[in-house]
């Protein structure tokens, strides 16, 4: 068994070895259901509607003896197969990506460092370090531990947290977990208190979790809103498209006498109506959404959050860490009734301060992870090097931990030149104050000393000590006899983002509200640094728990500010505002956060400093911790719900011409204008500008000073609808007047028809370009870079002149030749279907400047 002091001395395995093993054992980690390989995606796309449609109308071409046609239709018919293999292999590229970076990570000792690592890399004969919070990677052996318990009810059903406790090297590994005090932990397992190392023993199919068979990486999530309401528009189009298609076959071969063409009229109508990029979309958006918050810093862990975000309207956040740096520096000390400034660094302390930071030191780890605690040492490093007050060679005895009844943790250390104990403790002032017993006149003088460094923006913490000459200890911190030494007063700077990041919230029509356990005068000094205006309005715990649900409501919609909260009472805030109606984001980091976390619409972990199970209650996980991150997350969540919608819209607008060019001639008697042939050319323009083109549009301009989307808004709303129908109505009439007056004035169907369809593609490319933003006018959006746009609009460009102009082809298409006057009027015409939504946009811009001027 292992002392604390030799855990720092622990090698651990070098990165070759762990190499070496990860290469002969594998990745630790359970069978789960893998991402699709090329095959599978292009199975799925093979089962597609749009597919068996378009291979139907090949068998038709067959059978009418139209062979060229067919191997012609079948060959754009694989270019489409390639465009939607890309798409989804792209998808499935970001899916992976995002699940390497989501998997649990471990803190291990390699190469006599403390590194972490992804859970899955862990392999036998790594060293282990185990806090509060953590997710067990692998089963393996305790080699030290300090209070640890686990929760193992997941493999045994056991609701009771157990107990851990180091054992000797020989002793087997155990196969049946549950019972207390057995030497080994086991993989996804969760340690609830405590901290310990271990070395692992089994890991992947070898745990006794992976023996059993169970699988956890994988959840199978629900279909979202959007999702649901997607399919339900696809269904809904597809039954219609199907019976309207019938009413074509028969009308066509009643009227005309010619069933296999009729036949052939109702394929391409059925393949115009059929809005199968829908599902594409959303696929496509909320993949790669998420993939682009990943480089933001923020780690989507479920995919209905970005949904979500453009709806925040209050974001709840820690101070320590989010809003400030989380690098934490001694600025005051008191003691003996004195302050000491040590904002400036110094060489050495006044004697009457030795104490407070000497006791401090030894009320800390050795080996500090925690801020507060790495400050106190390099102050005694650079003050304290050269006297009595370090002592390197004591033995830690025990640990009390803190605890939710008690603020303040406790170190009984063993000199070599001493027979007694010594006790180090540290906390909450008023904790310490309550280990050492203060009269009410005490109280009151160490609440104006904590008053005054509070309001100077520090954290506060007391500091005491005490010894102990018996040799059994007793089972709690107040049976010691504590003597106050003083307050140590800790500086946390703001993070120099996190003013304009709340002015941006601000203007976003959000919320923050600031959370923090620190005293009211620290909180307040933070807030007005940052930007809020708290003034007198800050909510204590103690208030918050003398408060109703109802009267909790009404407060909160006029607080900014909370201090001295513990982490069980977010739950309440959290409740609270979403009984007001609020779409909430909350932060946390530490195992009792979670609750608060699940039950935000928009939970928001801690990478850097959280837990494992804070991680796995939240939704997002902010990888620098950062709130300027979340607000990037916000911009990003809004744009992302912006290009979504006019993605819908384009895609809706663009198939009512489609749709009303496949049967109108049917019903007026017209000649046919499309085949199966132009509609496969029209996909090879929708079906990527729809998804990867608008999913890579910049937001819009305004998109931080709107107010957040209203929660549950359909994504098919009435002014979508009506601008789409609108948008496709305004184009379909330009295309039948082109298409009537052609035939009026004499010209050859095949004229005709090139010159309707031409003109088509220009009005479906102005489409794009004109609902690339619905504030900026066209000429305004040319200037926008969007490499994708220009590639799809050029590629549509290149492959219709080649339709135009190689007379095989042209023939294929049953096209006449076209003239640069004919070019020059499709061009026209293509554009002048979308002059009357450039006027709108106009009249709207004009608008809101009269109303910005008054």
């Amino acid at each position: 068994m292992l002392n604390e002091s030799d855990i720092s001395h622990l090698p651990g395995l070098s990165d070759v070895q762990a190499a070496e093993r990860l290469r002969a054992e594998g990745y630790n980690e359970l069978p789960t259901s893998k991402s699709r390989n090329l095959f599978a995606i292009a199975l799925d796309v093979l089962r597609e509607p749009m597919f068996l449609l378009l291979l139907g109308s090949c068998g038709l071409y067959l059978l009418l003896g139209d062979v060229r046609e067919a191997l012609f239709l079948l060959f754009f018919v694989c270019i489409v197969v390639g465009i939607t293999l890309y798409q989804e292999r792209k998808t499935e590229r970001v899916l992976d990506a995002l699940r390497d970076l989501s998997s649990p990570r471990a803190q291990v000792i390699r190469d006599g460092q403390t590194q972490r690592i992804s859970g899955r890399d862990v392999v036998r004969g790594d060293v282990l370090v185990l806090a509060e919070g953590d997710r067990v990677p692998a089963d393996a052996r305790l080699l030290w531990g300090s209070n640890l318990s686990a929760d193992e009810s997941l493999l045994t059903g056991e609701s009771v947290p157990v107990r851990k406790r180091a054992a000797a090297d020989d002793v087997p590994l155990s196969t049946r977990p549950g019972g207390d005090d057995l030497p080994f932990v086991y993989a996804s397992t969760l340690i609830v208190r405590g901290k310990g190392v271990a070395l692992v023993e089994a890991t992947g199919l070898h745990t006794e979790i992976g023996r059993i068979g169970k699988t956890l990486l994988k959840v199978e999530e629900e279909p979202t809103p959007l999702q649901r309401e997607t399919r339900r528009m696809v269904q809904l189009f597809a039954v219609s498209g199907a019976a309207i298609s019938l009413l074509v076959v028969v009308a066509y071969g009643l009227l005309r006498g010619d069933w296999l063409n009729g036949l052939l009229a109702g394929l391409t109508l059925a393949m115009s109506i059929l809005p199968e990029e829908f599902v594409v979309i959303l696929t496509v958006f909320l993949a790669l959404g998420a993939w682009r918050m990943a480089r933001a810093q923020v780690l989507t862990r479920r995919v209905p959050v970005v949904e979500t975000l453009g709806s925040a309207t209050v974001l709840c956040v820690d101070k320590t860490g989010t809003l400030t740096q989380n690098r934490m520096s001694v600025n005051r000390l008191f003691a003996n009734g004195e302050y000491l400034d040590i904002s400036a660094p110094l060489k050495t302390l006044p004697e009457k301060f030795h104490e407070v930071v000497e006791f401090a030191i030894l009320a800390s780890q050795r080996d500090p992870f925690d801020p507060m605690e790495k400050a106190l040492r390099a102050l005694g490093e650079s003050t304290l090097a050269r006297t009595e007050h370090l002592h390197q060679h004591w033995t830690l005895v025990r640990e009390y931990p803190l605890s939710h009844e008690l603020m303040a943790l406790s170190h009984v250390w063993r000199g070599p030149d001493r027979e007694h104990h010594v006790i180090a403790a540290k906390g909450a002032p008023e904790a310490i104050a309550d280990l050492c017993h203060f009269s009410q006149a005490q109280l009151d003088m160490l609440d104006q000393s904590v008053r005054h460094l509070a309001d100077l923006g520090l954290r506060v913490l007391g500091v005491a000590r005490a010894e102990f000459r018996e040799h059994l200890l007793p089972g709690k911190q107040h049976d010691f006899d504590f003597e106050f030494l003083g307050l140590v007063g800790l500086a946390d700077p703001v993070r120099p983002a996190a003013p304009e990041a709340i002015a941006a919230c601000r203007a976003a029509g959000i919320r923050v509200i600031m959370i923090t356990g620190d005293y009211p005068g620290t909180a307040r000094e933070i807030a007005r640094q940052i930007g809020l205006s708290p003034d007198d309005r800050i909510l204590t715990g103690p208030e918050l728990d003398g408060l109703s649900d109802d009267e909790l409501r009404r407060r909160l919609r006029h607080i900014e500010v909370f201090a001295r909260v513990v982490p069980e009472q977010k739950l309440r805030i959290v409740n609270a505002l979403k009984a007001d109606g609020e779409v909430v984001a909350m932060t946390g980091d530490g195992v009792n956060d979670a609750p608060a976390l699940r039950a935000a619409h928009i939970g928001i972990a801690m990478g850097a400093r959280g837990t494992d199970v804070a991680r796995e209650a939240a939704g997002l996980v902010l990888l620098d911790d950062d709130f300027s991150s979340i607000v990037a997350a916000v911009r990003l969540g809004r744009r992302m719900a912006a290009n979504l919608h006019k993605a819908m819209a384009y895609t809706l607008a663009v198939h009512v011409p489609i749709a009303g060019l496949s049967l109108l001639p049917v019903l007026a008697g017209w000649p046919l204008i499309l085949a199966p042939v132009h509609i496969v050319f029209l996909e090879l323009i929708i079906n990527p500008t729809c998804s990867i083109v608008f999913e890579a549009e910049r937001e819009e301009a305004d998109v931080m000073r709107v107010p957040p989307r209203p929660p549950g808004a359909p994504l098919f709303s009435r002014q979508l609808l009506a601008l789409s129908l609108l948008q496709g109505a305004a184009v379909l009439l330009v295309m039948l007047a082109i298409f009537g007056v052609a035939l009026y004035r004499g010209l050859e169907e095949n004229e005709a028809r090139a010159l309707t369809f031409t003109a088509l593609v220009i009005s479906n490319l102005a489409l794009v370009f004109t609902n690339r933003s619905w504030t900026r006018s066209l000429f305004d959006t040319l200037r926008l870079p969007n490499p994708a746009l220009w590639r799809v609009a050029g590629g549509a460009v290149l492959i219709l002149a080649i339709v135009l102009y190689v007379p095989a082809i042209r023939e294929l298409f049953r096209f006449g030749v076209l003239h640069a006057p004919d070019l020059a009027f499709c061009l026209a015409a293509g554009v002048f279907g979308i002059l009357w939504f450039e006027a709108l946009k106009w009249l709207k811009r004009r608008a809101q400047l009269k109303t910005d001027k008054t």
